[in-house]
């Protein structure tokens, strides 16, 4: 299907100052589509037939400052399927390269997905300085000049992942891009088999790449390079513009925010399963959810993505990847940056990163203090889950449950391990650490439970939700869209959710395909 003009509802007229009430009164400010033309490639999505709205994410809906009004109109299913575009829409595929798998890759860029716009959110005080730019991003939007051979499209397996995981994370509180919508049309597309076409629309602050800056210094047009760079600080690190060096200010945001999303994703077990240079935001926020998973039967060694045969992107290889892509990235800005203070930024990485994994661990701990033996025992901690391939997730919310008066076993804790001495020693440990900061166990229980997850997206529930998403049954996907939202909470009502995987669902491997 292609690009059709639409009237607007009826009942989408605007008649609030504070949101929305339709999509064609989304303020654009297109500031990507004011670089130079052969910064990206100008297209229209093609959309897909027939399409059904799977899932529309309300928290996303109201970040675009739109009513719940517009979730039910058909202009906004339009939207979201690629069929229909505001007036003040300019859509664009983006040009970038990268590393991938530790190999330069110079033919990389949006092959599926297209800018749409970038939109302000409608602040009511009036005050421009106020407003947030987003991006609006349809992935599965057909072939572009990048595409390599592709078709262009998304598979719906693929949409709800991607749509469930960011809302997942957002959850979670770790940084994240988001996606308002999943839709599926009647348009079939060949993968490993055929599957069902599906759109999904991301917003995102920005939907720059380290790769962008690869690109240019790659083929050395060392203008357009610091053409990038300058929009990237003005529109987004304007602070580093006040700086001695700007170029190394930005830099030093990066390393920092990349450092602790790195520690973000260790503790709560994430495994990204694809860290390409391309698929890292410069703002540190989870990008490009492909062959994820998180931690069921706890192994530092885990790998995902079916395709990494070295195991490049395994769990506990992380952290260094993402201290390899920031090198990269360093090497990018040589032209305007001297190597010795970039160097001297990145060597910051490792203090920065297990300072904050530190600070998140004792946070699952229920610890209070900083002590300098906490390291020792967060890394016994780690030791031992894998030993006895303990749950992760599980573990840490039934950890909360820990007493802490002397000579307790703990037995319902105990039992998780297979070598129920390595926990005893542990828990000893623990126990005399609970004591040297006077905990009160009540107390405690409360502040884990807001940081240890009860639910998460486990890659079987997904399976589960895509199973019965190509029968058309929408209903496991939107409650997990539910509960991810707020995964700290009880949700009674939707116990099942937190049950450990079947034995067929622990450590799915899976496809980088989509």
């Amino acid at each position: 299907m292609s690009i059709a003009n639409k009237p607007v509802d009826s009942h989408e007229q605007t008649d609030s100052r504070d949101k929305l009430t339709s999509i064609d009164s989304l303020n654009c400010d297109n500031h990507y589509a004011t670089l130079p033309a052969h910064f990206y490639n100008k297209q229209m999505p093609d959309g897909i037939s027939d399409p059904k709205m799977v899932s529309l994410n309300p928290q996303v809906l109201a970040l675009l400052d739109l009513d719940n009004a517009v979730a039910d109109s058909d202009a906004l299913l339009q939207l979201c399927s690629g069929n229909y575009l505001p007036s003040c829409f300019d859509p664009l595929a983006m040009k970038y390269t990268g590393h991938q798998f530790g190999h330069y890759n110079p033919d990389l860029g949006d092959g599926r997905g297209l800018l749409l716009a970038q939109v302000k959110d409608n602040d009511a005080s009036g005050d421009s300085s106020n407003n947030t730019t987003w991006d609006l991003h349809l992935k599965g939007a057909g072939r572009t000049p990048y595409s390599r051979q592709g078709d262009g499209r998304a598979v719906l397996r693929s949409s709800i992942r991607e749509y469930l995981c960011s809302a997942a994370m957002q959850g979670l509180g770790i940084p994240t891009t988001q996606a308002l919508s999943v839709v599926v049309g009647s348009d079939t597309v060949m993968r490993e088999q055929v599957e069902q076409a599906a759109m999904v629309v991301r917003v995102a602050e920005s939907h720059v790449r380290f790769g962008h800056f690869e690109h240019f210094y790659y083929t050395q047009r060392l203008d357009d390079l610091k053409l990038m760079l300058d929009y990237t600080l003005t529109k987004h690190f304007p602070d580093a513009l006040n700086e001695e060096v700007p170029y190394l200010a930005f830099y030093k945001q990066v390393m920092t925010t990349t450092a602790e999303l790195m520690a973000h994703w260790q503790a709560v077990g994430f495994v990204h399963g694809v860290m390409n240079t391309d698929n890292m935001s410069i703002l540190g926020q989870t990008f490009d959810y492909g062959p994820f998973a998180f931690q069921d039967n706890f192994d530092p060694a885990y790998v995902c993505n079916h395709t990494d045969y070295s195991g490049r992107y395994a769990f506990n290889q992380q952290p260094q990847v993402g201290y390899w892509n920031l090198m990269a990235l360093g090497r990018a800005l040589t032209p305007f940056v001297d190597i010795d203070p970039l160097n001297a930024v990145l060597q910051t990485y490792d203090d920065i990163f297990l300072a904050k994994l530190r600070e998140l661990m004792r946070g699952k701990l229920g610890l209070q203090q900083v002590h300098d033996t906490d390291g020792e025992l967060i890394k016994h901690l780690l030791e031992i889950l894998a030993g006895s391939a303990v749950d992760y997730t599980y573990f840490f919310r039934l950890l909360s449950d820990f007493n802490s008066a002397e000579d307790t076993d703990n037995s319902l804790i105990r039992d998780q391990f297979i070598d129920r001495e390595a926990f005893d020693a542990w828990a000893v440990k623990y126990q005399q650490r609970l004591v040297l900061e006077s905990s009160v166990d009540e107390l405690r229980k409360v502040s884990m439970n807001q940081v240890n997850p009860k639910y998460i997206l486990r890659n079987y529930l997904a399976q589960q939700a895509i199973t019965q998403a190509t029968d058309y049954d929408y209903s496991l996907v939107n409650e997990l869209l539910e509960v991810l939202a707020n995964p700290f909470a009880e949700h009674p009502e939707f116990e099942k959710l937190a049950a450990l995987p079947p034995e067929w669902g622990r450590k799915m491997v899976l496809s980088c395909s989509s």
